[in-house]
């Protein structure tokens, strides 16, 4: 039996789906959203990870638990700062900690959990191994997720640590970068910053195989495409895919820097793409005998999906923030 937590967000639904395809026989810990059907039956158990009593007996029988689960910060400069900080501190620091104290008590053997390489910080980052550099998260998100590693980890479990991802369920990645380009259309620095991407259904099957696998996995994998893909390249992937204007100009880091005025938030997020961040994944898929998808085959696949949420975006009027973290 695995339970999974988390099963109503983006990469919680792929992983959803992974697992089914699998075989597996499933224990979802549901909250508040609902859950997509899936082909075969997958029992259901009521918890909230922000409420630690709530979690008791969720792991009995139990071999395997998998937790997606996470909180986000939302849009920063939205007032709600102190409000994101009390939340992921509730559900990623103390909901992950009660959960693996329960996996333990209930004897679960092993435990996969979902983290984020932007626990590594601002960067830049070039190719790094896991744990090559010392972690330096730079957002409440990242910080309670590091945190939340740290339970994992303390119990023999294995951290997965992807860094963009993208496909359908994606809010807050590639539809913040077309929204970037189609009100301001330049690039930083020629583009040729590297980012490390992974496509969700890439990562779900990569998460599915640790859940699965005989060999010890514990520690931190790094779970990516094995090459990184430049912002040039994802341009031209908005541009042609999606109809996002072309840049017509471009600017020095420090030129782009002057323009965000200092503010924390637009300097964070304009680091993202204008520095590396691209991280060695290849032993995860080595170990795992898996073969990744490439980014211009996945995006192509993806296109329709975001051509639809876009034009959802437009007629919202809602813009979404760059950011790595995913749920």
């Amino acid at each position: 039996m695995i339970l999974l937590t988390g099963a109503s967000g983006f990469v919680g639904r792929a992983a959803l789906a992974a697992l089914t395809r699998r075989g597996a026989s499933l224990r979802l810990l549901t909250h508040r959203r609902p859950i997509d059907p899936v082909d075969g039956d997958a029992e259901r158990i009521a918890g909230d990870l922000a409420d630690p009593a709530s979690l008791a007996g969720v792991c009995e029988g139990v071999d395997t638990l998998v937790h997606c689960a996470s909180a986000i910060e939302g849009n920063e400069g939205d007032g709600k700062h102190g409000e994101d900080q009390e939340r992921c501190t509730a559900v990623n620091v103390h909901g992950t900690a009660a959960l693996v104290t329960e996996a333990r008590r209930a004897g679960v053997r092993r435990i996969v959990h979902l983290s984020t390489a932007a626990v590594y910080g601002t960067g830049p980052h070039a190719g790094i191994t896991e744990n090559a550099v010392e972690c330096a998260p730079a957002s409440v998100t990242s910080r309670t997720r590091l945190l939340a590693e740290r339970s994992v980890l303390a119990a023999g479990g294995t951290v997965v640590r992807p860094m963009f991802v993208y496909g359908p369920g994606d809010s807050r990645f590639v539809p913040a970068l077309a929204t970037a380009l189609a009100r301001t259309p330049v690039t930083v620095n020629g583009a040729r910053a590297r980012l490390s991407l992974v496509a969700v259904e890439d990562l779900a099957e990569a998460i599915a195989a640790l859940a699965h696998t005989a060999r010890p996995t514990r520690g931190v994998y790094h779970v990516n495409h094995p090459v990184p893909v430049t912002v040039a390249e994802l341009h031209a992937a908005l541009t042609r895919h999606l109809g996002v204007p072309a840049p017509a100009a471009d600017l020095t880091y420090e030129d782009a820097l002057a323009f965000t005025g200092a503010e924390p938030r637009l300097v964070r997020q304009l680091a993202l793409v204008a520095l590396d961040h691209f991280y060695d994944s290849t032993r995860v898929w080595r170990e795992l005998g898996l073969v990744p998808g490439g980014f211009g085959e996945r995006f192509t696949a993806y296109a329709p999906w975001y051509r639809r949420h876009l034009g959802l975006r437009q007629a919202t009027g809602r813009a979404p923030v760059l950011d790595p973290e995913t749920t």
